[in-house]
C-alpha cells in the first residue's frame, strides 16, 4: 500500500481498531456468561448475539445518511458515545445475576447499543476512508477498516478471556464503557471531510444498486457468526482447553490475509476475489464440523478467516462503484445492513441448530450457507454490466 494511503488511513483504522476492542473482549465471554453464569440456552446466547447486529441493521440507513449529510467524523463520535453507553448497560446487568431473565434483558439492551454504535463507527470510517483516498481506493479503504475490527478481536479475544477469568464480567463492563470514551480524544484531531449530499435519496434506490453484492456478503457471513458465537461452546462442548484460540487464530489469518492481498479486489475485480474467497472459507468451516480434535478445528478455524478476509471488500468493490458519489456512506451502510441482517438472523437460527442436532452441526450448516454466495459472485462476474477492472479504475479515478 502507498505510503501517503497508508498515512492518511491510519488514524481512521486506529479508532476502528480501539473502538472495536470493546467487541473483541466480550466475544469469547460473553456466550459462557449467558450460558455457565445465567444458566440460560444456546438459543438465548444466539439471541443476544444477535441483538448486536439486528441493531447495527436498523440504524444502517440512519448512520450512512447521518455520515453524508452531517458529516463522517460526527458519525464516528456517536457511535463511541453509544459504544460506551452500552458499557453502562453491562453494568446494570450485574445485580440481577440471580434474576437471568432481567439480567439478560438489559444485556440485550446493553448488545443492541452496542450495534448501533457498530453502524455508525463503520460507516462513518468508511466514508471518512472514502472521502480522504477517492472510490478509486474502495477495496484498500475497505480492508484496512476491516483488519482494525479484526486485529481488535484477534487482541480483544484472549485480553477479554483473561479479565473475565479473574474480574468476572464486571471488567468487561468497564471495559466497555471507559474504552470508547478514551477514543474521543483520538478523533479529536483528526482532519474530517465536508458533507457530500444535500437531500435524503430514496432507500428503496440505494438498496436497489447494492442487493446482489449485499446479499452474497450475508450469505458469507454465516461463517463468521458461526465462529465468534459458537466456537468457544464446541471447545467447552468437548473438553478442549483454550478455547479463545480459535478467535484468535480466525482474526490472525484473517488479517494477515488482508495486509498481504488487501489490494487485490482494486486490481482484480471484487467479483472473482469473492468468488475464490467464499470456496476457502467454506472448507474451513467444513474442517471444523469433522474435527476430531482441537488441533483440526484450530486449523478449521484459520483456514475459515483466511477465506473470510477478502470477502467484504470484494462484493464491496461491486456495491460502491453502482452508488452515486454523493451517497457512497449511504451506499456502504446499506451494503454493511446485509451483514447485520445475516448475523441477526443466523445467529438465533445457528443456535436453534445447535439444540436440535449439537453444536458441531452449527459449521456444517453454515458451510453450505457460505456456498450459496459463490453463486452469486460467480454472477457479478459474468454479468453484461460488470466493467472490467482497467476501465472501472479510471472510472472510479475520473470520479475522485
Amino acid at each position: 500500500m502507498n505510503r501517503n494511503l497508508l498515512t492518511t488511513l491510519l488514524p481512521i483504522v486506529g479508532v476502528v481498531f480501539v473502538a472495536f476492542l470493546v467487541t473483541g473482549l466480550a466475544l469469547p465471554v460473553l456466550p459462557l456468561h449467558i450460558h455457565q453464569g445465567l444458566g440460560l440456552g444456546t438459543f438465548i446466547v444466539g439471541i443476544v448475539a444477535g441483538a448486536q447486529f439486528g441493531a447495527a441493521l436498523v440504524s444502517r440507513f440512519w448512520s450512512g445518511n447521518y455520515a453524508d449529510v452531517r458529516g463522517a467524523k460526527r458519525a464516528v463520535v456517536i457511535g463511541l458515545l453509544l459504544a460506551a453507553a452500552a458499557g453502562l448497560l453491562y453494568l446494570g446487568s450485574l445485580p440481577f445475576v440471580g434474576m437471568p431473565a432481567t439480567s439478560v434483558a438489559i444485556l440485550l439492551l446493553g448488545r443492541a447499543a452496542l450495534g448501533a454504535a457498530e453502524s455508525f463507527v463503520i460507516t462513518g470510517a468508511l466514508s471518512w476512508g472514502l472521502g480522504l483516498l477517492g472510490p478509486q481506493n474502495t477495496g484498500k479503504v475497505m480492508a484496512w477498516v476491516g483488519m482494525a475490527m479484526y486485529v481488535a478481536f484477534a487482541i480483544g479475544a484472549p485480553a477479554g478471556t483473561a479479565l473475565y477469568a479473574r474480574y468476572g464480567f464486571v471488567a468487561i463492563s468497564l471495559a466497555t464503557l471507559l474504552i470508547p470514551i478514551v477514543t474521543l480524544g483520538l478523533v479529536a484531531n483528526v482532519r474530517g471531510i465536508a458533507p457530500g449530499a444535500k437531500a435524503r435519496p430514496s432507500f428503496t434506490k440505494v438498496i436497489g444498486t447494492v442487493w446482489v453484492p449485499g446479499v452474497g456478503l450475508a450469505l458469507s457471513s454465516a461463517g463468521f457468526g458461526a465462529i465468534t458465537t459458537f466456537i468457544v461452546l464446541l471447545f467447552a462442548q468437548h473438553g478442549w482447553g483454550h478455547a479463545w484460540l480459535g478467535l484468535t487464530l480466525f482474526a490472525t489469518t484473517f488479517v494477515l490475509g488482508r495486509i498481504l492481498m488487501g489490494h487485490v479486489p482494486d486490481r482484480v475485480g471484487g467479483a472473482r476475489v469473492a468468488f475464490v474467497s467464499v470456496l476457502i472459507e467454506a472448507a474451513g468451516l467444513a474442517l471444523i464440523w469433522i474435527a476430531p480434535s482441537s488441533t483440526l478445528a484450530l486449523l478449521g478455524a484459520a483456514i475459515t478467516g483466511f477465506g473470510y478476509t477478502l470477502v467484504y471488500p470484494g462484493f464491496g468493490v461491486e456495491a460502491v462503484r453502482r452508488a452515486p458519489a454523493e451517497n457512497r456512506g449511504l451506499a456502504t451502510g446499506a451494503y454493511t445492513a446485509f451483514l447485520d441482517l445475516a448475523l441477526g438472523v443466523a445467529n438465533p437460527a445457528l443456535g436453534l441448530v445447535a439444540a436440535r442436532a449439537g453444536v458441531s452441526a452449527v459449521f456444517l450448516v453454515s458451510a453450505l450457507v457460505v456456498l450459496c454466495a459463490a453463486l452469486l459472485a460467480l454472477r457479478l462476474t459474468t454479468s453484461k454490466g460488470a466493467m472490467n477492472v482497467p476501465r472501472q479504475r479510471e472510472a472510479l479515478a475520473g470520479a475522485d
